[in-house]
């Protein structure tokens, strides 16, 4: 018998129950995409002796209507009933920030009751790496602005209470994002309970200044997540140019791990990723270092 003639309870087919299904008999959420799009820059150095430092920068709006208005937010916007969530991302980012043709991998999905005052509104969340000096931002007609902010999550506080069963966690995480002409902070309370076998995550954002919505925390899980990946991946070589010096994805990592890394260790650990290249920097100032690329057939030998 095929599937489509099988019959259920009340002696219907697929297409008989098809046929009569009300799609209104369950209220909808609404769907929507926020995207992470982070990028390394350099700081400009004050002496060209030494090496530029790098700084970890994040894309945010500026929102031009309620709610939230004049706050800064992830982009984003609402999924159409006749597209791909992925198609939806991808749409969204080009005409908020006019970013086009880059890769997105999801990170999360976001449900909470109430996370939006206008209804009820689940949202997934991307995450991307990309060279900033390639992009051409311009904010679409209902933002007011698109910026690069400089972004640092740092742990502020931490308290771990042993239980019969496990363990409860809590940590409280400073964000701040700033460029030029804005400032803006929160602070993002993780709870992490473990009992036995079961592992449960909450997060909060119990202060925020200049962030919309609850994007704070999903700011703070997109760098506790990148800050992972970058272990076990090639996820940073999005942010390299196709010719790089050992040094300057050395300092890619430090900035994205927000801790220095011993040297020795860094280079055996990435060693398979590279290939080394017979050019080499023509910096004034500088010792000509050796310059390499990406090897896209390395085999995984990260911790």
């Amino acid at each position: 018998m095929s599937e489509n003639k099988i019959k259920n309870k009340q002696g219907m087919t697929e297409e008989q129950f098809l046929s009569i299904y009300d799609a209104g008999k369950y209220e909808k959420p609404s769907v929507t995409v926020d995207m992470l799009i982070f990028t390394v820059t350099k700081e400009e150095k004050k002496n060209y002796r030494k090496l530029s430092e790098k700084v970890l920068k994040l894309l945010l709006i500026k929102r031009g209507d309620h709610p939230f208005i004049g706050q800064w937010a992830l982009p984003g916007g609402f999924v159409q009933m006749k597209e791909s969530l992925d198609d939806a991302a991808l749409r969204e980012l080009k005409e908020e920030t006019n970013i086009d043709h880059i890769y997105m991998e999801q990170l999360y999905t976001w449900g909470d009751v109430g996370r939006d005052p206008r209804t009820r509104v689940i949202s997934v969340s991307y995450m991307s790496l990309v060279d900033s000096s390639t992009m051409d931002i311009r904010a679409s007609d209902d933002a007011d602005d698109a910026k690069w902010f400089s972004v640092s999550a740092k742990l502020y506080q931490e308290q771990k209470t042993v239980t019969e069963k496990g363990y409860v966690l809590q940590q409280l995480i400073k964000l701040n994002l700033s460029n030029e002409d804005d400032d803006l902070s929160a602070l993002v309370k993780t709870v992490k309970t473990v009992e036995g076998k079961v592992t449960k995550v909450n997060r909060e954002v119990v202060e925020s200044n200049g962030i919309a919505a609850d994007h704070a925390k999903i700011i703070a899980y997109g760098i506790e997540r990148l800050r992972s990946k970058i272990k076990y991946t090639d996820i940073a070589f999005n942010l390299m140019p196709e010719l790089f010096t050992l040094t300057e994805l050395q300092q890619v990592y430090e900035v994205i791990l927000d801790k220095e890394l011993l040297k020795a260790n860094f280079r055996r650990k990435t060693a398979e990723m590279v290939i080394e290249t017979n050019e080499y920097t023509k910096d004034a100032g500088h010792r000509p270092s050796k310059l390499f690329r990406f090897n896209p057939n390395w085999i995984n030998n990260m911790e």
